[in-house]
């Protein structure tokens, strides 16, 4: 493993794709913390961190090979999303008033970044001091989406053993654009079974409701005296899969999750407005059940394109997209 001036790196190659593609897997490691990063869709395929008991444990739910990968992607297992994350609706939306057709994947919606979104794509990759870089270009009318758009995520780890991951992108025409992380959560290990009983906090005093399709109804809604109320640590159970609207980052982390057994805790702190919490009730069993991982996904709203009310996500030329999220890692 070559070492970085702060981070152990490595990279080998994972698989090929029927195209002759390769896909390489890289390693990060630093203070206790063991992270898998796949040239393949920005896969995080593994994140492995130790509990009370000093033992490492893989808490991110992952895949054993490309092949599997491969597969139609339902769940996005720790895959980068975009080039718009979450639902717009009809698969719809007007800028600067044209209106754009993007690929209806779920239903009559769309969905994170459609057919063939950046979950799919092989991104080129490049080795920095603590991590790796991974980048991509998405040509102008892919999946319906105008732009052509020059996209990087830098994944690091800090000098405690965060993962931190920081999106850039820029466009050479007016577009939207939403990227989240979306890795599954089992503190008390991946193959540990229903991550229901981790403990949440979530730091948001509303969400913002949805109707039958999943899509947001437009309205506020305080989380006071409701099940969505994480304002205060309490037991996470099955049944979400809703968008929290964040308090600003610097009033604190947005999220923190703990396996009370273990005593592993994940901090995320981001710059994004929203956090989807999805427990993953719908898993089928191959190879997860439901409810055996947590997702936080950092990201703008659903359906911003169609909601004025919303905070925008709309990317112009001479912009920089910028977005970072942390993930932390301790024990209690």
């Amino acid at each position: 493993m070559d070492m970085g001036l702060n981070t152990a790196i490595r990279t080998e190659v994972f698989g090929t794709l029927a195209d002759g593609t390769a896909v390489h897997r890289w390693t990060l490691e630093r203070a206790g913390t063991r992270v898998r990063v796949l040239t393949y869709g920005g896969v995080v395929q593994s994140v492995e961190v130790p509990g009370r008991d000093g033992v490492r444990a893989q808490v991110a739910l992952g895949l054993p090979d490309l092949a599997a990968y491969e597969k139609p992607s339902g769940p996005y297992f720790g895959a980068l999303v975009g080039r718009y994350a979450n639902r717009i609706a009809r698969g719809t939306f007007v800028l600067d008033g044209q209106t754009h057709r993007v690929t209806r994947n779920e239903g009559r919606n769309h969905v994170h970044g459609g057919a063939r979104g950046f979950d799919r794509r092989v991104w080129e990759a490049r080795e920095l001091t603590d991590g790796v870089e991974l980048s991509l270009v998405a040509e102008d009318g892919e999946e319906g989406f105008p732009g052509r758009l020059a996209v990087s995520a830098a994944y690091t780890l800090d000098e405690d053993g965060a993962l931190r991951i920081a999106y850039r992108a820029t466009t050479d025409a007016p577009t939207v654009l939403n990227l989240t992380n979306h890795t599954y959560w089992n503190l008390a290990g991946a193959d540990s079974g229903s991550a229901v009983g981790h403990t949440l906090r979530i730091a948001a005093g509303r969400i913002t409701p949805t109707d039958a399709e999943s899509l947001p109804t437009g309205e506020f809604l305080p989380v006071d005296g409701t099940r969505y109320d994480f304002r205060e640590t309490r037991t996470v159970g099955g049944g979400y899969d809703h968008n929290f609207v964040l308090y600003a980052a610097d009033d604190g982390p947005a999220a923190e999750l703990c396996d009370p057994v273990s005593g592993r805790v994940l901090t995320v702190t981001t710059t994004e407005p929203g956090l989807q919490l999805y427990t993953a009730d719908h898993f089928d069993g191959r190879p997860y059940g439901p409810c055996d991982g947590i997702a936080l996904e950092t990201q703008h709203f659903p359906d911003s394109p169609n909601r004025p009310e919303f905070p925008s996500t709309v990317l112009r030329p001479g912009e920089e997209y910028v977005s970072t999220t942390v993930y932390g890692f301790s024990v209690r």
